[in-house]
């Protein structure tokens, strides 16, 4: 809980009384490598804080492809965001690519604590501006930037992850095949 008190002070401080409040909502659950924290199709209920670990928020097309759109790296926020706001089944899968510790709370146990407790429902509203402004970036690096420059972006966000995960996973969340991420990576190297 160490890790998940200083990582919510760091968005805004929280009282000891709304600690006291916040604390006992969450428990521990170990995610191993390859399963799932909510999958297409789910309503959400959950919402996870990713103590150890990588996760990977990804879509599957209708053909079965699938698209990675971001990765979870500790400490963070994780959940199925849209799905938890509106009701609405899950589109967005989180898959652990690592084994993980998750500290989870029920979100509507989390969202009762705002009407006595401000300082946490600051640092929800704090968490959706971070999220916003992450979808924000992404979409102009997929629109606005090649596929090298996206890849530097990429190490920037994301340093020694790429020892970590597979390089398809990578070729994914670039937008552009394992072949081409290999010829990018070599040219970066010089060779």
């Amino acid at each position: 809980m160490t890790d998940l008190k200083k990582y919510i002070n760091s968005l805004n401080p929280v009282s000891e009384i709304g600690w006291e409040a916040l604390h006992p909502i969450f428990s521990e659950k170990t995610l191993l490598k390859g399963e799932f924290f909510i999958e297409e199709n789910q309503v959400a209920t959950q919402i996870g804080f990713l103590q150890e670990g990588i996760i990977r928020a990804f879509y599957r097309s209708r053909e079965g492809v699938e698209y990675n759109k971001h990765f979870f790296v500790s400490p963070c926020f994780i959940g199925g965001y849209a799905s938890l706001i509106t009701g609405a089944p899950n589109q967005i899968i989180q898959q652990a690519l690592s084994d993980c510790k998750i500290l989870t709370a029920n979100f509507s146990n989390f969202t009762d604590l705002y009407k006595d407790h401000p300082d946490i429902e600051r640092v929800a509203r704090k968490l959706a501006e971070i999220f916003f402004v992450q979808k924000e970036q992404r979409e102009i690096e997929i629109v606005l930037l090649d596929a090298d420059r996206r890849y530097l972006l990429f190490q920037k966000q994301f340093p020694q992850l790429e020892q970590q995960i597979p390089q398809y996973h990578i070729a994914s969340y670039l937008g552009v095949t394992p072949t081409q991420l290999s010829r990018i990576r070599r040219k970066r190297l010089g060779r």
